[in-house]
């Protein structure tokens, strides 16, 4: 996380109206305490109203707020429940950016509209989801973003096993399961594979050529053809 980053997160967590520690504040943004001491001693130097102290915790000062965004209920909800998704459905990094873009915007819009965000009609539970079902996603998302080949032992649907290298186009969730679409080198064309079958998995040095987007054109043509 940039250090820009990391003092906006701070100044969001401090203004929620409770005093946090600066050994919550490093759990919460995977620093150290000290580099937390320092961050609040800049950003105090800056203006921001921070009090506190080590020990005791620290908070805003009243009368501190960043301007507010403006969101009616419904676009509220969309956010909440797009963001639970992420979280329970997402890779572990994809989760924790979910998690900051929530806090941002909790921390943002009007304390009137803080009920609309945290309390809902529509829950995205993930206490079932199956770890071998997003264990995949985060080697998967780089290796696309890389366009990076890889390799994994694969169990098709009649139990039969394999080894498969494929040129990754993308990920697609099916309200239950995710998916992998790309280039099968062992098939020769374009397949898909549940993340849920994957075994072993590798991310390759070997690239492959995505043609500008088109490799996912061409799957999702394919797979909706």
């Amino acid at each position: 996380m940039r250090r820009a980053d990391r003092l906006f997160q701070i100044v969001l967590l401090l203004g929620r109206g409770r005093a946090v520690t600066a050994h919550e504040l490093a759990q919460a943004l995977e620093v150290s305490e000290r580099t937390i001491y320092r961050d609040i001693a800049d950003l105090s130097l800056t203006g921001v109203p921070v009090s506190g102290e080590a020990g005791v915790g620290y908070m805003m000062r009243g009368g501190y707020q960043i301007p507010p965004l403006m969101f009616d209920a419904e676009e509220l909800a969309a956010l909440a429940l797009g963001g639970r998704m992420v979280q329970g459905w997402g890779d572990a990094d994809m989760g924790k950016a979910a998690q900051r873009a929530l806090l941002k915007i909790e921390a943002v819009i009007p304390e009137a509209r803080r009920d609309q965000l945290t309390r809902q009609a529509m829950l995205v539970p993930d206490f079932h989801v199956p770890t071998n079902m997003v264990a995949p996603l985060s080697t998967l998302r780089r290796a696309i973003e890389a366009s990076r080949k890889v390799r994994f032992d694969y169990t098709r649907a009649d139990g039969s096993p394999s080894t498969r290298t494929v040129w990754p186009a993308g990920l697609f969730f099916w309200g239950g399961s995710w998916t992998l679409g790309g280039w099968c080198e062992l098939r020769g064309q374009l397949r898909t594979f549940r993340l849920d079958r994957m075994g072993t998995l590798e991310t390759l040095t070997e690239r492959f050529d995505s043609r500008g987007g088109e490799l996912l054109e061409d799957y999702i043509r394919a797979a909706s053809g």
